[in-house]
């Protein structure tokens, strides 16, 4: 989920999959008289693409299918590309269709949160006003990039959904400075979810949030802070951020096929890392050192990963002594993040959509406390879709045993948008309801 800081080793590598049609990017960049307002183009109702704002992560513009396929626009062989606010849409038949943008209403806003000004944006659908319609709240992951102007919100728009996006504090159009603090994020999401009701007053019914990834943390507790009709999340953990770097390497350590002395070895590691992350490096550089001595010959402690340990594990003590603070705790992030107390406090129906091989966030822990949850009485509706990593991302896997987003899995757009409208029919792909 990219807790970490700046110098992290990744930054969502599945979350920009390429879709299944694309073969490559091109290597120029796209003028801005080629790009193509952000919003939703199709030819019916059911027939659509949307389109985000032109990406700093690479030429073009995104596009995503209701059914999950993906790319940008600038790629080699795109499915998509637009000009003139029309869309050329190439079928897998080689037909081709153009398609116009439809009309939305989008509202370019801002509110305060915590004494800084955030930058946020209610995208409608066209058509009469509608008071039975839901809003929600878009709760951002741990990415860095600008949230307005995302596929996400039109996505939502473009099945019934009144969506408010806004950018991260210190990302995009946002003043403030990024932190992973989940306490002021989900002050944030609370403000963001009041601002948005009064932008939208008269034009919605139900209002909620929808969090993906480590907006599972952020969004359930922003629903203990500001009246939330309803609460969905995508790929997030209830476990804390120290709980899942421990569960990616167990992961990875039942993957290479580790002896039962070679797992312990690599819950010796988690213990010293975790005793750094919780002290805030102010104990556990010994025990590391121990760890290190134990294990320096193995070959799989050259590739274990997790979500830091695997960083910290092939630092020297004298480097961690020095830089280890600085790159590894400086966004203000709740180590021991209590997730499960947050959702104890829900008494809104809620949603969790599980990604069945999750290697960035590993679902064993949390499908376990959603089912103790749900088996008290809780109001959880918890999908599973198989074959996906994070992301609801299919993936193809590679030779040396990495993975290769491709897709977003088929059905997981679709019933997030139906189960916020309260129209949950189905079946949505291949996905299960547990």
């Amino acid at each position: 989920m990219s807790i970490s800081n700046g110098n992290a080793r990744r930054s969502a590598p599945l979350r920009w999959g390429v879709a299944a049609l694309v073969l490559s990017l091109s290597a120029a960049p796209l003028a801005a008289k080629d790009l193509c307002r952000p919003g939703i183009y199709g030819a019916a109702e059911d027939a659509f693409v949307v389109l985000g704002a032109a990406s700093s992560l690479g030429p073009g513009q995104r596009y995503l299918f209701p059914d999950g396929r993906r790319g940008s626009t600038a790629e080699a062989e795109a499915a998509v590309t637009c000009e003139g606010d029309i869309a050329t849409v190439s079928a897998p038949d080689g037909t081709r269709q153009q398609w116009p943008r439809r009309d939305t209403r989008e509202t370019d806003t801002a509110f305060d949160s915590a004494a800084t000004r955030l930058a946020g944006q209610l995208i409608e659908p066209a058509g009469p006003s509608d008071p039975a319609r839901p809003l929600v709240v878009m709760v951002h992951g741990s990415e860095r990039t600008a949230a307005i102007g995302s596929v996400y919100a039109y996505m939502l728009a473009a099945q019934g959904v009144s969506a408010f996006v806004y950018d991260k504090r210190g990302t995009g159009a946002s003043a403030g400075m990024y932190t992973q603090n989940f306490e002021l994020l989900a002050e944030d999401a609370a403000a963001a979810l009041e601002h948005a009701r009064r932008v939208a007053a008269g034009r919605f019914g139900r209002a909620g949030f929808f969090g993906g990834s480590q907006g599972g943390w952020v969004a359930p507790l922003a629903a203990t802070r500001a009246p939330a009709d309803f609460v969905a999340i995508g790929f997030g953990l209830v476990v804390s951020p120290i709980e899942e770097d421990r569960a990616q390497l167990l992961e990875e350590a039942r993957r290479m096929g580790l002896a039962a002395e070679e797992m312990a070895q690599v819950e010796r590691l988690s213990d010293a890392t975790a005793e750094l992350i919780r002290t805030h490096f102010a104990r556990g550089f010994e025990t590391l050192e121990a760890v290190r001595r134990e294990i320096r010959d193995a070959p799989w402690a050259a590739t274990l990963a997790g979500e830091y340990s695997g960083d910290m594990l092939r630092m020297s003590d004298a480097d961690l002594r020095r830089i280890g603070l600085a790159r590894f705790d400086n966004l203000e992030l709740i180590w021991d993040y209590d997730a499960k107390a947050a959702l104890a406090k829900l008494d809104v129906p809620l949603l969790w959509v599980l990604a069945e091989d999750d290697r960035e966030a590993p679902i064993e822990r949390t499908r376990a406390v959603l089912a103790e949850l749900a088996g008290a009485g809780r109001p959880i509706d918890v999908y599973l879709f198989p074959d996906t990593d994070h992301g609801m991302m299919e993936y193809r896997e590679n030779a040396d045993g990495s993975r290769t987003g491709t897709r977003i899995t088929d059905g997981y757009l679709r019933l997030l948008a139906d189960w916020i409208k309260r129209d949950v029919q189905g079946p949505y792909g291949r996905g299960v309801k547990l």
